[in-house]
């Protein structure tokens, strides 16, 4: 009779879990918030602008993100910069740890789902009052010459295992995983930022430099102005407000060679900063070359292909796949949950008998549970991960329109940026000319010193604002190279 009521319920316990796959998971009890998955829209242009040449999303086409930053920065002094620094970088080297964390992570939930074996030892020594049931017993069982055992020794193994009949264990596990990947990318676009801040930061720091050589030039100029203003004053030809004038004029041009010397110094150190290093030499580079370079225009591609190219919007694109699982695994909390313990070992009060074959004991239980109480904590823990989900659909949807704008602004900047500077270039011309015309009315008195000032003026103030024009020009070209998704290679 036993035998059968045990049956029974076994089976009892077996219908009721077979019938929770379709018909009892319908019911409110088990599904009671009606969640609708946020699906993220991807859906982004054929082209960048209506001038492109018509191609297909899923034809072949040059993409400069696909240049490795080795080959896309010619300069070897920079090269050299950007190696130092991904050896060296605190941000990079502390997100690297992050990297290290999501490893772990990921290794600690594939043994979530896995049985828990253990292996203990266990020894007890216990005696009983003589006044108690037992202690009565033992003075019986003394009576009749009987050993009285008043201590236990035990050693076995214990196995807890948590059977993931709705895998939530395991969608907990790829969610980790998940993370793994969004971390990775998250480095990737972590290298990309640095790449280009370096190239950013180096090529201003050119700029500045020709600026500086631009304001020597000019004041070894009014020098020269300002001493034939003396000689000319000397000769009653001129004033004491004209000689002021002049002097005004190159104790402002000094003083702004001051303000530049200190921004080079900023700047050099701010490149060290992100290098990782403690170094006083000055930073290497080639300053004369600025001018000289050319910024080509760069192959674009087309809109679809940053979601390969872009690390972060890959890194959104794993976020919301966790998200995903992880709301999964959530859910599934509300679900009745199956468990098996079970334990094996031997046990004898005395340790000659320990390994006898007549002292091993074992037990095996089973569990199937589902949450009662504390179920409205499990679905606001549910609510919290379906608000996450939507939360990283709208986060990897955002991100994906700003790289596609950063992309169009960039492309406008370099067309803009190349027209203004021929523009400037030919401002500078006319300046140069503008000023030795002046100095020569100047000289026979055909033109007064306002003008020669003027003149002066407007020609180092063009010359700076050339140098901080080609500056952005340059940084423009680095700026698209990384918003098509380049430098992490």
């Amino acid at each position: 009779m036993k035998l059968i009521k045990k049956i029974s319920h076994l089976s009892v316990l077996a219908l009721f879990v077979f019938n929770l796959q379709e018909p009892v998971l319908a019911r409110s009890w088990f599904h009671p918030l009606n969640l609708v998955q946020k699906k993220a829209n991807f859906n982004v242009p054929l082209q960048y602008t209506q001038t492109q040449t018509n191609v297909s999303p899923s034809d072949e086409f040059d993409n400069a993100a696909d240049i490795s930053w080795r080959n896309f920065f010619s300069d070897p002094y920079l090269a050299n910069l950007i190696d130092t620094a991904l050896s060296n970088n605190q941000e990079l080297n502390i997100f690297l740890q992050d990297v290290e964390i999501a490893k772990n992570d990921v290794k600690a939930a594939k043994s979530e789902y896995l049985p828990k074996v253990g292996l203990g030892l266990g020894a007890e020594s216990f005696k009983v009052s003589k006044h108690s049931r037992e202690g009565n017993i033992d003075r019986v069982i003394d009576r009749n010459d009987l050993r009285n055992p008043n201590s236990a020794f035990n050693v076995g193994a214990n196995m807890t295992w948590e059977v993931d009949i709705w895998k939530k264990l395991r969608n907990a596990k790829n969610a980790s995983q998940m993370h793994l990947m969004a971390q990775k990318e998250g480095r990737n676009f972590l290298v990309s930022r640095l790449v280009s801040e370096i190239a950013r930061n180096y090529y201003e720091l050119m700029a500045l430099d020709n600026s500086l050589m631009i304001i020597d030039e000019n004041i070894r100029l009014q020098e020269k102005a300002y001493l034939k203003m003396k000689l000319l004053k000397a000769y009653a030809k001129a004033n004491n407000l004209a000689v002021n004038r002049f002097e005004a004029q190159l104790l402002k041009t000094k003083s702004q060679r001051f303000e530049v010397s200190q921004q080079i110094i900023e700047k050099e150190n701010r490149l060290k900063f992100l290098s990782g290093i403690y170094d006083a030499t000055p930073v290497l580079r080639n300053s004369k070359q600025l001018l000289s370079m050319q910024v080509n225009e760069l192959q674009i591609g087309v809109p679809v292909q940053l979601l390969k190219n872009r690390p972060d919007i890959r890194q959104a694109e794993y976020t919301v796949k966790a998200a995903r699982l992880e709301l999964k695994s959530v859910k599934a909390s509300l679900y009745p949950q199956l468990s098996i313990d079970a334990n094996t070992g031997f046990s004898a009060f005395d340790p000659a008998l320990l390994f006898n074959p007549k002292a091993l004991v074992y037990d095996v239980m089973g569990n199937l549970m589902t949450p009662l109480i504390n179920r409205q904590a499990i679905l606001a823990r549910i609510g919290i991960a379906d608000a996450y989900q939507t939360q990283t659909a709208l986060n990897y949807e955002q991100t994906l329109l700003q790289a596609y704008t950063e992309v169009l602004n960039q492309m406008a900047k370099i067309k803009n940026m190349q027209q203004s500077y021929a523009t400037k270039q030919k401002e500078v011309t006319l300046l140069d000319a503008s000023v030795v015309i002046a100095n020569s009315l100047f000289k026979y008195a055909k033109a007064d010193y306002i003008e020669v000032l003027l003149t002066q003026e407007e020609k180092l103030n063009a010359q700076k604002d050339l140098v901080d024009l080609k500056m952005n020009l340059v940084g423009s070209k680095v700026d698209l190279y990384r918003a098509l998704g380049g430098g992490w290679q």
